[in-house]
C-alpha cells in the first residue's frame, strides 16, 4: 500500500498545472478542454482594437505566470485573426513561464506546401517559418500541437525554436465507430492513396477500400481501385474537406458499388462558402447520401453552422488536447 501510495504522489508531481488562455474563437473548445482536466486553468486575454483596426491586447494575470506552464488555443481561421493571436503567442514565452505550448489543432495553409511551378509561393512553408520563431521560454522551445497536418512533409519545415508534436484525431472515430449498431459490418475507404498512406495504419482491423482519380477523356473520374463495398456502412475517412466535391463522387461510387449505406469523416471541416450545405439531409439532391458526417471540433465555425444539422456530429478533440498538455 505505501509504495502505491508513492507511485501515486510521483505521478502527481510529474503532472503540470497548465494555464490556458485562447482566442475568442476557441472558447468554447478551451472550456471543455478545462472541463476534462482539474489540471487545467483558463486564462484571458482582453482582445480590444484601437480606433485604425489594430489590435489593442492585454494578457491577463500576467505577473502571475512566471515559473507557471503556460499554454494558447489558437485558431487561424482566416488571415485577419493570425496577426493578434501571433502577438499574444509571441509575447506568453517572454513572461517567463516554465514552458509555453501552442495548440493550432488545424494548421490552415497545410494544403499549399508546395510549388509546382516558379512563382508558387509554399505557404505552409512560410507559416512554419512564422511559428518556429516564437521566443524561446524559460524552459526551452515551444511545443506546438496540430492535429493531422495536410502534408506529413511539413513536420519538416519548423525549425528548433519549437517541438512539433503531430497528434491524430482517428482515435476519436474509431470509439465513435465501435459504439455503432452492426460496428462488424463496417468498411473504411480512402478517397486516393495520399490518405490511405497516412491513416490505414491506424485502422488496420476494418477492411478497406481504396479509391483513385482516374482520367477518362477531359473528366476525372472516381474509381474504386481495391476493395468491396457491398453490403457493408462504409466510412471514408480524410484530413479534411474544403468543397466536398470529392466526398459526393466517392460515395456515388461506393453506392452504386453495392454500399448499404455510406458515412465521411474528416479531422478539419473547413467548408469554405458554406459547403456544408451540399451534405445536410434535404428534400433534393443529397438527401440521405451520408449516414453521418463526423467531423472534429478543430475549425469552430463550421462547429457552430452545423450544430444540429444531420449528418453532421461533431467529435471533440478537448480530450486528447488536455493530455497533450501534460507530454
Amino acid at each position: 500500500m505505501e509504495v502505491d501510495k508513492v507511485e501515486t504522489q510521483q505521478q502527481q508531481q510529474k503532472q503540470k498545472q497548465v494555464h490556458l488562455f485562447y482566442c475568442v474563437e476557441s472558447e468554447e473548445l478551451a472550456r471543455n478542454v478545462a472541463a476534462h482536466s482539474e489540471l487545467i486553468t483558463l486564462q484571458s486575454i482582453n482582445w480590444r482594437n484601437f480606433d485604425d483596426g489594430f489590435p489593442n491586447l492585454f494578457i491577463n494575470n500576467a505577473e502571475n505566470l512566471r515559473g507557471q506552464h503556460v499554454a494558447f488555443l489558437a485558431s487561424f481561421s482566416s488571415p485577419g485573426v493570425i496577426f493578434e493571436q501571433l502577438s499574444v503567442i509571441y509575447a506568453l514565452p517572454r513572461l517567463f513561464v516554465a514552458s509555453f505550448s501552442l495548440v493550432l489543432p488545424f494548421f490552415p495553409t497545410g494544403s499549399f506546401e508546395r510549388m509546382e511551378e516558379e512563382g508558387d509561393v509554399a505557404t505552409a512553408f512560410t507559416m512554419a517559418r512564422i511559428l518556429s520563431n516564437i521566443p524561446i521560454s524559460r524552459g526551452g522551445p515551444t511545443s506546438l500541437v496540430i492535429y493531422d497536418i495536410h502534408a506529413l512533409q511539413e513536420r519538416f519545415y519548423f525549425g528548433d525554436h519549437v517541438l512539433p508534436l503531430f497528434v491524430t484525431g482517428i482515435p476519436l472515430l474509431k470509439q465513435r465507430l465501435h459504439q455503432l449498431p452492426e460496428s462488424d459490418k463496417i468498411v473504411v475507404a480512402f478517397p486516393d492513396d495520399g490518405a490511405w498512406k497516412r491513416f490505414h495504419k491506424l485502422l488496420d482491423h476494418f477492411p478497406m477500400v481504396v479509391c483513385a482519380k482516374v482520367r477518362e477523356g477531359d473528366k476525372r473520374i472516381v474509381r474504386i481501385k481495391e476493395g468491396n463495398p457491398a453490403g457493408c456502412h462504409v466510412v471514408i475517412v480524410d484530413d479534411l474537406v474544403q468543397s466536398g466535391g470529392t466526398l459526393i463522387e466517392c460515395q456515388k461510387v461506393l453506392a452504386a458499388h453495392g454500399a448499404a449505406k455510406v458515412s465521411a469523416y474528416v479531422t478539419h471541416g473547413v467548408f469554405p462558402k458554406r459547403s456544408w450545405e451540399r451534405f445536410t439531409h434535404k428534400d433534393n439532391g443529397m438527401e440521405n447520401a451520408f449516414a453521418y458526417f463526423w467531423i472534429t471540433d478543430s475549425c469552430p465555425h463550421t462547429v457552430k453552422a452545423i450544430t444540429n444539422k444531420p449528418p453532421f456530429e461533431v467529435l471533440s478533440l478537448a480530450g486528447s488536447i488536455a493530455d497533450a498538455l501534460q507530454i
